[in-house]
């Protein structure tokens, strides 16, 4: 309890830092959230450029907008919801549906005896949702948050999260079993 108390003063004082200027403070709070931001984009994408544009994206949008942030709840909360729509907006700007996922092996660490095919199937099926049920499913799972987390990120009501959610797991059950249908 007390290093979780003395991470959030740190963060806070960091915090504090920055907005009035210090560029060691800002690299801190980068460096502190630097990893969530680019899982992220690299669950949403599967491709590490992207994510890592993303990522860049989000942090200078953080830089511009320092003076709004007001804790470091905030500042999560804030990351989150810049980097879910940045994910979102770079879909949509270049129409990507499907993302090839070479390069995912390395990112995900196995329990021995896991299976590595399905774990990169099931990657693959993610990736082939559509944007909105992605990013909930990324956000769900990847990010561990609840539907009234998502829906405050993704500007959705609960319930059209939790529908998507839903539909979003209907989908990866009938292509994950190989039913034609899907």
């Amino acid at each position: 309890m007390t290093a979780i108390l003395s991470d959030a003063v740190a963060l806070t004082g960091a915090l504090e830092r920055a907005q009035a200027g210090d560029h060691d403070a800002f690299a801190e709070l980068v460096n502190e959230h630097e990893a969530m931001v680019f899982s992220l984009a690299f669950h949403f994408f599967g491709d590490r450029t992207q994510a890592e544009e993303v990522a860049q994206e989000t942090f200078l949008q953080l830089y511009r907008s320092l003076r709004s942030i007001e804790s470091p709840s905030h500042l999560l909360f804030w990351l989150r919801q810049v980097a879910t729509r940045r994910c979102i907006d770079q879909v949509r700007r270049t129409k990507l549906r499907a993302v090839p996922l070479e390069s995912v092996e390395e990112l995900y660490s196995h329990e021995p005896g896991a299976d590595p095919l399905r774990d990169r199937k099931l990657r693959e099926l993610v990736a082939s949702l559509p944007e909105a049920q992605r990013i909930v499913v990324t956000l769900r799972y990847q990010e561990d948050l609840d539907p009234t987390e998502i829906c405050r990120i993704v500007d959705m009501p609960v319930n059209t999260v939790k529908s998507h959610l839903h539909r979003a797991l209907q989908a990866l059950r009938r292509k994950f079993q190989g039913d034609p249908k899907s």
